[in-house]
């Protein structure tokens, strides 16, 4: 019997440049889309990443497979010692190939290496795969945040890292 194993791309994970922006934006849109509803913080967020994300003190990884961006991950300050991850997505004609997984060790690795002590993150429970990856790298469920900015977020998670 032969086996055939789909060739697994060459993705590098880099920060946020400028000039990915647009890819950032339009991959997560995608997503919102897909799953949600596109509400008013994702479009600041999206639109202006750099001002609402990068300059503030967070960053934003990005997957790329060649010159084309894959996949996203965003790490939004909270306070000196946290991020948020949020707007995490990954092109669908690249799901199953453990990008998301890479992305967010790599949040790990950069939360770790700036001196964060903690992660957190907002989801729901609809998207079980998404779920089962935050749990597989250590996030825990804690109690909701009333004042949450999303109204898809039912479960809220915290990884600590130190």
């Amino acid at each position: 019997m032969e086996t055939t194993t789909m060739l697994m791309p060459k993705v590098e994970i880099i920060e946020f440049q400028e000039k990915y922006a647009s890819d950032f934006a339009r991959l997560n849109y995608v997503w919102l889309e897909k799953y949600f509803t596109v509400e008013e913080h994702d479009i600041e967020q999206l639109e202006n990443a750099n001002e609402y994300i990068v300059k503030p003190g967070g960053e934003i990884l990005l997957a790329l497979d060649g010159d084309l961006v894959v996949g996203t991950v965003a790490l939004v300050k909270m306070g000196d010692d946290a991020f948020e991850v949020a707007k995490m997505a990954v092109s669908e004609s690249h799901q199953g190939l453990k990008i998301g997984y890479r992305l967010m060790l790599a949040a790990i690795d950069y939360s770790i290496k700036v001196g964060k002590k903690k992660l957190i993150l907002e989801s729901n429970t609809k998207l079980p795969p998404a779920l089962n990856l935050y749990i597989k790298v250590g996030f825990r469920v804690i109690p909701q945040d009333p004042n949450t900015l999303y109204s898809r977020s039912n479960i809220r998670m915290e990884l600590k890292l130190q």
